[in-house]
């Protein structure tokens, strides 16, 4: 069963089910996304009693939001324990300590923070909610100095964004205090089939403008980094699923490799693949496969045969993140048609209400591997020249 909820639906998600006979768990939330007619919504009570009968439950949340639905509902099955492996950020960490045993992190509530001192952290460290969504709450602090500076931040910021998900999704008490993981950033869709053998679906990488940007900006994908990360991504993940024993289950996995070629997670995302219908979306726009789809029907993809024919083209994610220093209320306009100008082959954009959410939009974009520098234009931009405020 898949759990459909805000933020966003895309097209492509509502089209998945309908057509496939997907049954949609038919919550409260569920009757304002809009899904198109004849799709298979079954009864929160059914749904309920079909999950504790069913062994190997295949089960997908497009949002985090659904979390605390299946918390309260599902509670007699192993699906909320299987989520809190990876939804917790500390109890993840606890997991996999064996696999990392060098991996420095602590836990502290969000009072706790000011209290700890600067000189028992081994800087640089990312701070960050231990149960959070879309880099929210995410500090990358990278010297004593810094420390305090960067509380006040922090306190800022959750201060905001603390009513906007549920606690499930973004707990704004507890926090996690981490070895920053320096080397190139991956996001990784994949899920564990009924065997616990992990299989991916995507692999995009995560460029950033600077050692200190910790944004959401670009994701891209190609042939070249399909084949260069494939078997490497996948032997990390099999390590995973033997420490957690899950299987039937979907991840959308953050993963750096370092300078000495160590593969570490920065964290695994429970029952999901990218947020907001993103990286699964954008993989079907890429490689012409529903990972969606894939993952109900347990298949695997094709990499040779999905590869061919598309090598010298990148394949990328735009998060159109409100990164100008202007207050949401303060603007009037985002100007998405000059935003699209600026790329030779836009595919769809998303308009995000964001005066709802810390963001204008997403954005996919195909671009040949010569004029990358569409994307590093992008990457570096704060965004308001694409901005009228109301004063101006």
């Amino acid at each position: 069963m898949f759990f459909a909820d805000k933020p966003y639906v895309s097209d492509f998600f509502k089209k998945t089910v309908k057509d496939n006979n997907i049954p949609v768990v038919g919550t409260e939330e569920v009757k304002d996304l809009d899904l198109f007619p004849g799709t298979g919504i079954i009864d929160e009570n059914r749904a309920a009693e079909l999950a504790e009968d069913c062994e190997n439950l295949r089960a997908y949340a497009l949002s985090e939001n659904s979390i605390g639905w299946i918390a309260k509902h599902l509670g007699h099955t192993d699906l909320p324990r299987k989520i809190d492996l990876f939804k917790d950020k500390l109890k993840f960490r606890e997991i996999t300590r064996d696999i990392f045993p060098d991996f420095y992190f602590r836990g502290a509530g969000i009072e706790e923070l000011d209290s700890i001192r600067p000189t028992d952290i081994p800087f640089p460290v990312i701070v960050k909610p231990a149960v959070g969504f879309f880099s929210m709450g995410v500090y990358r602090v990278t010297n004593r100095e810094e420390w305090t500076s960067t509380l006040k931040k922090i306190h800022a910021e959750i201060n905001k964004v603390r009513d906007i998900y549920p606690r499930e999704v973004m707990d704004a008490e507890r926090f996690i205090i981490e070895q920053s993981i320096d080397g190139e950033e991956f996001a990784v869709d994949a899920y564990f089939d009924s065997g616990g053998e992990p299989v991916l679906l995507s692999v995009f990488k995560h460029t950033f403008s600077s050692d200190a940007d910790v944004s959401d900006r670009v994701y891209t994908t190609s042939t070249k980094i399909i084949e260069n990360n494939l078997e490497e991504f996948t032997r990390f993940a099999r390590k995973i699923g033997r420490a957690t024993g899950i299987r039937n289950f979907p991840v959308h996995m953050e993963l750096r490799r370092g300078k000495n070629k160590q593969i570490l997670p920065i964290e695994i995302n429970p029952l999901r693949f990218g947020g907001w219908c993103t990286t699964a979306d954008m993989t079907h726009h890429a490689w012409g496969f529903n990972p969606y789809l894939y993952y109900y029907q347990d298949k695997k993809p094709d990499w040779t045969e999905l590869l061919r024919g598309k090598e010298g083209s990148l394949f990328s994610i735009i998060v159109l993140d409100n990164s100008t220093g202007i207050e949401a209320g303060d603007i009037h306009a985002f100007d998405y048609e000059r935003l699209m100008a600026g790329f030779e082959n836009p595919l769809q954009l998303r308009k995000v209400d964001y005066t709802k959410y810390p963001v204008f939009g997403f954005l996919f974009v195909q671009t040949r591997e010569e004029n990358s520098r569409e994307l590093e234009y992008i990457l570096n931009s704060d965004l308001r020249e694409f901005v009228e405020t109301k004063a101006g």
